[in-house]
């Protein structure tokens, strides 16, 4: 069957997909002395343990702290498999777990053992980044499962989301919530008369969340449960908390590391230490351990009446383990049945908390951020899909070069919004001055979008809302680090973090200090560099933990008061690399509220078409200046 090719290549490309992620690990990581892995960012060593504690789900933390390298970079993050280890060739000692939180100092872990090791408080304690397979064995499993489907529900949204059989939709409902805007409205009724999918397009600042959790509630109304998805936690997270503010019982199904402080009292760790019968089931556990104890115990004389009387202290140890058990299973069944809302991350879906169940309907955020392997996952235990994404933002994060090119970086969101009238554009933006959004709003939504009345009633801070600053004929060269094969620029990094120190002095002070800054550079290394520069500016306290340097797609789904970008690519040759993947600058230019500042060699850019488009479009605008009105004024 045509679908069977489908997924046997998706099959095809994750294996490829695995080999490059795999080798990019190996290369930072394997046979790499500690010194080279502390210089790839992949190792923290050495570090001690500042506190140690039991967490949520009676899971053991570790807090730790790197005592050197504070500035080196690093690639840990909230969510990564990591394993501490024991720096002694003799011994090869080491314990896995997942960090909850991570800053340039501290990282705090949880294990994925009931007791901390032995050897914790031994010394010479290190933290190397784990490769995980198990999202890879999740996403092929599931591609074999579905290249054998024949036949049921799966077979015919199958046929849907590949674009032949077209969706069907029930008759429209007229749902309208006064607290919901016209294009938002739309959606709900999408929403509600979808049979097979619905799709909501949901560009910057135009209130996807909000209107997927007035979907979900509507749903729930009616289904009584429903499962909401995303391709990662933060977003999940996010659905979770705003589920919960409005009363609906969600549970969140995920490690307790995995997961934000405000969602932690939804996981089903922490709702089974709350649930009626914990206590029993706390009392069962001690007392199996107790009789495991007494049994194992050392005797000097063993004799038959012992070996008799240690197998009734076995047997009534694993009597009382199992009845522990059966409770705890029962417990868990307990929660799932009165959710409203199981939330999970997409491979989340595969738990085995909810083997063998399956929901009416399924919603999907950040649909054009998701995997196609990974998107499937819960859609097969599903009846019907509402996914919400944008797909002039960030697609999927793929490494392998073949594997996007071959299809891998497809979306199931963007195949079917090209492919069907199944979705509603958001139209009415509530985050960006006008100016902001009219570059993004001509060239990727089609004029489309428009400003909600609070943006004009909003306080003016500045007189221009944009500004491109022309850094070319300034000989602001990019360098390339030798070790990292990253991009920077000295001299543009020093430029901007001028200009963000000028734009601070100009406002009142009290402005100053509340607004949020943030400073996109597309390059590591020039966010390093921004980074390691900032302190030099003198800033208070107050401003500085106001301010955020990092990259692009750290900022997908955020906003700024204050925006700046470091666009870093100035050479002879016009070249700008990933630059110029337009969906990135869109991402990159829509998170400002109030102001957005470019800095860049328009020499450079201007070899792409979307840039040169871009700066004609400013200078029409009169929002284009040359660095050099800056530099000698």
């Amino acid at each position: 069957m045509v679908h069977s090719e489908h997924f046997l290549r998706l099959l095809l490309l994750l294996k490829k997909e695995r080999v490059e992620d795999r080798k990019q690990y190996e290369s930072k990581i394997r046979n790499r002395s500690l010194e080279d892995r502390k210089k790839e960012g992949v190792t923290w060593y050495p570090v001690v343990v500042d506190s140690s504690f039991l967490g949520t789900g009676e899971k053991w933390v570790l807090k730790m702290e790197r005592t050197t390298d504070h500035d080196k970079r690093h690639f840990f993050q909230a969510g990564s498999s990591v394993s501490i280890f024991l720096n002694d060739q003799k011994k090869n000692l080491s314990a896995s777990g997942i960090i909850s939180k991570v800053s340039e100092k501290y990282m705090t872990v949880v294990l994925n053992f009931d007791d901390p090791p032995d050897w914790i408080d031994e010394g010479r304690l290190g933290v190397d980044l784990l490769f995980d397979e198990s999202t890879y064995d999740e996403m092929e499993r599931t591609m074999r499962k579905l290249a054998d489907v024949r036949e049921g529900r799966i077979q015919e949204l199958i046929s849907v989301l590949l674009g032949h059989t077209q969706p069907g939709f029930h008759q429209s409902f007229g749902i309208r919530h006064p607290n919901l805007n016209d294009s938002q409205n739309e959606a709900l009724n999408l929403i509600k008369s979808a049979r097979d999918l619905a799709l909501v397009h949901g560009p910057p600042g135009t209130g996807k969340t909000t209107t997927l959790v007035e979907a979900i509630k509507d749903t729930v109304a009616e289904e009584k449960q429903v499962m909401v998805t995303a391709a990662s936690n933060a977003a999940v997270d996010l659905l979770a908390e705003k589920l919960t503010q409005q009363g609906v019982r969600v549970l969140r199904i995920g490690h307790p590391a995995r997961v934000t402080e405000e969602v932690v009292s939804s996981t089903i760790d922490a709702r089974l230490a709350e649930h009626a019968d914990a206590k029993l089931l706390k009392d069962l556990r001690k007392k199996a351990e107790e009789y495991r104890a007494l049994g194992k115990k050392h005797k000097r004389h063993f004799g038959r009446e012992e070996r008799q009387q240690r197998t009734l202290l076995l047997n009534e140890a694993r009597t009382l383990k199992e009845d522990a058990r059966m409770l705890e299973d029962h417990m868990i069944h307990d929660e799932l049945n009165k959710a409203e809302v199981i939330a999970c991350t997409l491979v989340g879906a595969n738990s085995s908390y909810l083997q063998n169940r399956t929901f009416k309907t399924l919603f999907v955020d950040e649909a054009s951020q998701a995997l196609e392997p990974a998107s499937w996952i819960p859609i097969m235990k599903c009846g019907r899909v509402v996914m919400a994404g944008d797909h002039w933002q960030l697609p999927p994060t793929v490494k392998s070069l073949e594997a996007a090119k071959e299809g891998l970086s497809e979306t199931v969101f963007g195949r079917n919004i090209a492919k069907w009238d199944a979705d509603v554009m958001l139209e009415t933006q509530y985050r960006m001055h006008d100016d902001i959004m009219r570059f993004s709003n001509q060239y990727f939504y089609q004029g489309k979008l428009k400003s909600g009345d609070i943006i004009s009633q909003r306080r003016q801070l500045f007189e221009k809302s944009v500004l491109f600053i022309d850094t070319a004929g300034c000989g602001f060269d990019e360098k390339l680090n030798p070790e990292t094969l990253s991009t920077y620029n000295v001299e543009e990094g020093r430029f901007v973090l001028a200009q963000l120190d000028r734009i601070l002095k100009e406002l009142p002070e009290a402005d100053a200090h509340q607004l949020k800054i943030g400073v996109i550079a597309p390059y590591k290394a020039q966010s390093e560099l921004l980074k390691a520069n900032l302190p030099d500016l003198g800033l208070p306290g107050e401003v500085l933990k106001n301010i955020t340097i990092n990259s692009v797609d750290a900022f997908q789904g955020q906003e700024r008061d204050i925006m700046m970008i470091s666009l870093t690519r100035s050479n002879a040759e016009g070249i700008i690399g990933f630059l110029s993947n337009e969906r990135r600058m869109n991402v990159a230019m829509t998170r400002a509220r109030h102001l957005l500042v470019m800095v860049g060699d328009s020499a450079t850019l201007s070899s792409n078409d979307f840039f040169d488009q871009l700066i004609q479009d400013l200078q029409q605008r009169n929002l284009y200046h040359s660095a050099f009105e800056f530099m000698y004024s």
